[in-house]
């Protein structure tokens, strides 16, 4: 059954229709997705969880992600870039995130990788720079026509994967580029859809 554009929940207000009741949902929709990300922790981190997301569902890690700001030392690069085999090991047997062992590995390479963009030049406006360093904002009309990929999104996916970065393939990256606010693709007649938008 096709998932309908927009959802009213019990406040009244409609929203992109992906968005559920869960209470760690409405205010990720409401405050963080698609609105403009240009700090580069926040960015990192938001690399490293849409890689971890990768065959399953969002609402599956942000339920997660308070978990691995603690056991990912507040997805400090420098610092997941160190880890170990047996911290490695440890993450493996940790309900509290993905337990995927590839997708762990991919968080300590990404890491080095990161620090090796940073060292030539700043990883925030890299990123950015696919789209033009400016959000795209798009009001599709229905959920039917949100891309899972775009042109953008091929772009940075095999400039990332040149860099040795790992599970950024380029719906990967479009979905990053939800999230971080890169684009906007609030549905018409969602509550975002008519805010306006700061970046922060």
């Amino acid at each position: 059954m096709a998932r309908a554009n927009l959802v009213t929940l019990a406040d009244g207000t409609p929203r992109c229709g992906w968005v559920s009741d869960d209470p760690l949902y409405i205010p990720y929709h409401d405050h963080e997705w698609g609105r403009p990300h240009r700090d580069a922790n926040a960015l990192f981190e938001l690399l490293i969880l849409e890689g971890c997301q990768a065959g399953l569902s969002w609402l599956t890690v942000l339920r997660k992600r308070a978990h691995y700001r603690k056991v990912y030392d507040g997805f400090d690069p420098a610092r997941i870039a160190r880890y170990t085999p047996a911290k490695q090991a440890r993450l493996l047997a940790d309900p509290g995130i993905v337990r995927h062992r590839g997708k762990i590995e991919a968080s300590v390479s990404n890491a080095r990788a990161w620090l090796t963009l940073a060292e030539r030049e700043d990883p925030v406006a890299f990123l950015w720079s696919f789209v033009g360093g400016q959000p795209r904002i798009n009001r599709p009309p229905s959920l039917s026509q949100v891309p899972a990929r775009t042109p953008e999104s091929e772009a940075m996916s095999k400039a990332l994967g040149k860099l040795g970065f790992r599970f950024v393939g380029p719906t990967i990256c479009y979905a990053f580029m939800q999230a971080s606010g890169m684009v906007d693709d609030h549905v018409a007649g969602c509550r975002c859809a008519d805010s306006g938008r700061r970046v922060r």
